[in-house]
């Protein structure tokens, strides 16, 4: 501990380290320079590196180089149930493991606080305009996950620090926003003194960056990294890319956040901000509240950022008296960060690589879709986009369909007010109420197709909708509660009516969702859903109305008022100042206190009476992981490699092991029917990952995918779950291929092309792959997440040198590959192609193992792998 750094914090009995002086005895007046991350950075290495260490360490930050690593140790640990799970299953196996090789298992435990929120359990079966649709979607909830819940019940007293808020209570991002995070930590160190520095944490979903609205660096990590964390090592990092984001103008009339983030993210996605953390500041910025400040962060993975930071400010403070926290804990964050420059006011010096500026008046009403959350749709310009069809509901065509009582093309089946992006911002909320109000005084119905629903993510959006009159209002339209989860928006939409799916079915009807969600990818929403819109939580009530994507929701008519006058958008849209005054008058801090206190009234109930589990044969859902067996028991010798898929840009983690509802006639669901279950309970692929041999049977089973080995007879790529078996030439489907190589003992590659692993923080996504035997994927390029999660499994992953391509070398997947080289830190190796013709190729390549700690990592086979060595190791000198 660097003692001399250590001081008492003005005015206060709390012990902090001052960062400022530490930087600035390397180099004068250099801490004014940095941005805000860096400064957070710099305080926990003067609080947590080693003193040998401290010096280089800092002067990467001042120097601004990101070609070493340093350490950093996130204070918390934030989960939802899914990856949440998922890790803790890894652990109960690593604990067997520790057992029979002689080591005390009870010594496996999480070292740095967890948080795990059962919030990715729930599929809306019962739509918002049925009655007690909450309660009868919970009862659902919690017989198809009794398996999942009796581990996580377990785990409450099996494990120390752990924490866990049990289902039906909101989503891991509003409640960390709303409680969780007190922006300002106060621990006691091992003396008992308390310290206080700044929040920081690592979650296992892409979308942690929510909490970053409040000036709280927290990144979304797989759940091998976030293992790696929970067991007490540090989060090894190199300097990132520190962007500034200066946001000017404001916002016009009837815009709402939501507008300025879809727009925001077609703007940075476009300046290429893959990986980096960005910091909004600015007029702009300071005028946005914390709600409107999560809407935007909450985006970050959809910008290809790994954090979007804004600093802390007086709509902090404002923000943490609203939600409850007590006076002391605001007055610290505001004389924290005062002191030590995290504080707005005393960012004006600070000095980035890039600074972007972006204007908030500049902001139309917007959508975005239809596969992808940077594709911005201005809804002034649906019918130049060929998204809407002008006049479409006074076409003859409609009106035939109308009169003959079928489903219009474009039908939008699924209407979602969804938790993650939206629901932290009343806002959004209120104005979703407000149009749902203007509507049913006009007379104006949901479409009967309109699977419609609201999840919000916290219980205290009822508390200020009851208080405004508004929930009364949505409910009338079809949009009752449903959920306190995420739930559309993670593919968890549940089953349509069977009369509408079969017309979806017999007529090959284009049909479309509408949610208020950050995730809109080819097949994540519903099977039949065949595209997806993000939109604002009003936008989506409207399109309720409107009942299909060819309407245009500026222009066209939604209905006639009792007069016979026609009804458009802007006859129902809120003005900002009604928001205003019902957000000021309905929002208040008692409603926060009435749901947060006590559902932290953490009651651990009865110790586990083993610190081992007692595995249930036959579950579906929770099984011991087979990390130390098969594929993993094997040697990787990266010879001999045959071609899994050879794949095209954009692979999305919902590609590699989809999270949505498992159907009857997939791999994984013949699988369930043998094991007993009844299809209406196979529920979603995401809350089978604790047991691995149905989570192996979603690998690369999205029926969007697209095998460049799997052609038809006119050389087209033919689109579905499917693989070509070599050397036979056989297309067969993906799980057959997989069975198939695993009898084999066959190693396997991968080849891709750009931003390889997009999407969600999916651990599954390289456990499926690694577990299916393949080795290495060689790509064009990776995101950030996915990439440590091939790592934290022991596969390598590869980068094509800038020009090359899976094109230009003219891969079809007949080949076999070797990887030749050393293994260090992003050296060059030859990946040696072996054609079918005899012919020999070897082509240089970049190893992305970006730190010595991965390569490490790699070198164990894997994040569990290389713990239980070193655990054993430690057993044995103590």
């Amino acid at each position: 501990m660097n003692t001399q750094y250590r001081k008492t914090l003005p005015g206060s009995e709390l012990d902090y380290f001052d960062a400022r002086e530490a930087v600035d005895a390397i180099q004068p007046n250099a801490y004014a320079k940095l941005p805000y991350t860096s400064r957070v950075l710099a305080e926990q290495l003067v609080r947590r590196c080693a003193p040998a260490m401290l010096s280089d360490s800092l002067k990467q930050l001042i120097e601004r180089r990101s070609d070493l690593d340093f350490p950093w140790y996130p204070a918390r640990v934030v989960c939802h149930d899914i990856l949440g799970q998922t890790a803790l299953v890894d652990l109960a196996g690593l604990r067997d493991v520790i057992s029979e090789k002689g080591g005390d298992p009870a010594k496996v435990n999480p070292v740095v606080p967890t948080q795990l929120i059962v919030d990715h359990s729930l599929a809306v079966e019962h739509a918002g305009f049925e009655q007690d649709a909450f309660a009868q979607n919970r009862a659902i909830e919690d017989r198809r996950n009794e398996d999942r819940f009796h581990f996580i019940d377990w785990t409450k007293t099996a494990f120390e620090n752990v924490d866990v808020i049990p289902a039906g209570n909101g989503i891991m991002h509003q409640i960390n926003l709303e409680k969780m995070s007190p922006v300002i930590q106060v621990r006691a160190d091992e003396n008992g003194k308390r310290v206080a520095f700044p929040d920081t944490c690592v979650g296992t979903d892409s979308h942690t960056p929510h909490i970053d609205c409040l000036g709280v660096i927290a990144i979304g990590v797989g759940g091998l990294e976030a293992e790696t964390v929970m067991l007490g090592q540090p989060s090894m990092m190199r300097l990132p890319d520190i962007i500034g984001v200066k946001l000017t103008g404001k916002r016009q009339p009837g815009i709402t956040a939501t507008d300025i983030v879809l727009a925001i993210t077609e703007f940075l996605r476009k300046e290429k901000v893959v990986s980096a953390y960005l910091e909004f500041f600015g007029e702009g910025a300071a005028d946005l509240t914390i709600g409107d400040r999560a809407t935007i962060s909450n985006m970050t993975p959809e910008f290809g950022a790994s954090a979007g930071m804004f600093y802390i400010d007086d709509q902090t403070l404002d923000y943490l008296k609203l939600t409850g926290r007590e006076p002391q804990q605001v007055a610290l964050v505001e004389q924290y960060a005062k002191h030590t420059g995290l504080w707005a006011d005393d960012l004006v010096e600070a000095e980035y690589e890039r600074v972007l500026e972006f204007d908030l008046s500049s902001v139309v009403r917007n959508m975005a879709g239809p596969s992808n959350p940077h594709r911005r749709l201005a809804t002034s310009e649906l019918a130049e986009r060929g998204i809407a069809v002008r006049s479409y509901k006074d076409s003859a065509k409609a009106q035939a369909e109308e009169r003959e009582g079928k489903m219009p093309d474009g039908a939008v089946i699924i209407a979602a007010i969804t938790s993650c992006t939206n629901t932290s911002n009343p806002h959004n909320v209120v104005a979703a109420g407000l149009l749902a109000k203007k509507a049913n005084e006009l007379g104006l119905i949901r479409k009967p197709w309109v699977k419609s629903s609201f999840a919000p993510g916290s219980k205290v959006a009822r508390l200020y909708l009851e208080e405004a009159g508004l929930l009364a209002e949505l409910e009338k339209l079809g949009f009752g509660i449903v959920a306190y989860a995420c739930t559309t928006c993670n593919g968890m939409s549940g089953a349509l009516d069977a009369k509408i799916q079969q017309e979806i079915i017999d007529r090959d009807l284009y049909a479309t969702a509408v949610l208020s969600g950050n995730r809109n990818f080819d097949g994540r929403i519903h099977p039949y859903a065949k595209q997806a819109f993000l939109a604002s939580p009003p936008l989506v009530v409207a399109y309720a109305i409107a009942g299909t994507m060819r309407f245009d929701i500026e222009q066209d008519v939604l209905g006639l008022d009792e007069r016979g006058n026609p009804i458009t958008l802007k006859d129902i849209w809120p003005s900002d100042d009604e928001i205003d005054a019902i957000v000021k008058a309905s929002v208040k801090p008692e409603q926060f206190n009435r749901i947060y206190i006590p559902m932290f009234d953490l009651d651990k109930g009865e110790a586990a009476k083993s610190p081992l589990y007692d595995w249930r044969e036959m579950s579906t859902y929770i099984r011991r992981p087979p990390y130390w067996e098969g594929a993993l028991a094997n040697e990787r010798t990266l010879r001999g490699m045959r071609a899994l898929a050879v794949l095209g840009d954009n692979i999305t983690t919902d590609h590699l092991s989809p999270s949505n509802a498992i159907l009857p006639d997939s791999a994984a669901g013949e699988y369930l029917a043998k094991m007993g279950l009844p299809k209406e309970d196979f529920n979603s692929y995401a809350t089978h990952r604790g047991d691995h041999l149905t989570a192996q049977r979603a690998t690369f089973a999205n029926p969007k995918l697209l095998n460049e080995m799997v052609r038809d007879e006119k050389g087209e790529v033919i689109q579905g779950s499917l693989a070509r078996l070599e050397p036979q030439g056989e297309v067969v489907r993906m799980w057959e291929a997989i069975e198939t190589y695993m009898e084999r003992k066959q190693p396997l590659i991968i080849v891709a092309g750009a931003d390889y692993g997009q999407g969600s923080s999916r651990d599954w996504a390289a456990k499926g792959v690694r577990l299916a035997g393949v080795e290495a994927i060689v790509a064009e390029g990776f995101e950030r997440i996915h990439r440590t999660n091939l790592v934290g499994m022991g596969v390598l992953p590869l980068e094509f040198k800038p020009g090359t391509t899976r094109l230009t070398l003219g891969i079809d997947g007949s080949e076999t590959y070797d990887v030749v080289g050393e293994f260090t830190p992003r050296a060059e190796l030859t990946l040696v192609i072996h054609r079918q013709n005899g012919q020999r190729e070897e082509v240089p390549v970049t190893c992305r193992l970006d730190t010595q700690e991965e390569a490490s990592i790699y070198a164990a086979g894997g994040v569990l792998q290389r713990f239980a060595q070193d655990f054993l190791e430690a057993e044995e000198v103590a």
